[in-house]
């Protein structure tokens, strides 16, 4: 049913898999963290992707939960899917929401023929939503949605969200 999931401890801009999913904000034209070092990795084809989703489909914006592909630019990828994840709060549930940025990124990994994508953990860097909660939102939407991709890998950067990412793992067991 789910993809099969890997973890790495590492850049996800260095990842050699089909699609890379971006920690995006919902301007797609860049940012910080994930966001900024995929658009500097993939260089300017990737901004001017964005841009012209912004320009056509996207006028607004991507809404948090979405998802949508573009090109990876100078990438090892072919495609850079961009999600907004949600911004987490002590006092509303917004899980669904980051639930829903997984599957939205699998929905759409699925359109573009991927069949190997890298994750990073969507919200839980600046958006402030706490690594263990978001290790356990991730791997558990990615194992039980429904999808053609082979491998989900977590390209992760530090001790921290590796460890989270594999007590989550650890936990489906």
């Amino acid at each position: 049913m789910g993809a099969r999931i890997t973890l790495v401890r590492g850049d996800i801009t260095t990842q050699e898999v089909d699609a890379i999913v971006n920690a995006a904000n919902s301007t797609l034209l860049g940012g910080g963290g994930v966001d900024g070092a995929i658009h500097r990795a993939g260089g300017p084809a990737i901004l001017e992707a964005c841009r012209e989703l912004r320009a056509t489909m996207l006028p607004d914006g991507l809404p948090t939960g979405q998802a949508v592909a573009t090109t990876a630019g100078r990438l090892r990828a072919t495609h850079v899917i961009h999600t907004v994840g949600p911004v987490f709060a002590k006092r509303e549930d917004r899980s669904g929401l980051l639930a829903s940025a997984y599957r939205e990124s699998l929905r759409v990994a699925d359109e573009v023929g991927a069949r190997t994508v890298a994750f990073p953990a969507v919200s839980a860097g600046i958006y402030g939503w706490p690594m263990d909660d978001a290790a356990r939102i991730a791997v558990r939407t990615v194992t039980v949605t429904s999808t053609d991709i082979e491998e989900a890998r977590f390209a992760l950067f530090g001790d921290e969200a590796y460890e989270a990412f594999s007590r989550a793992v650890q936990a489906l067991d």
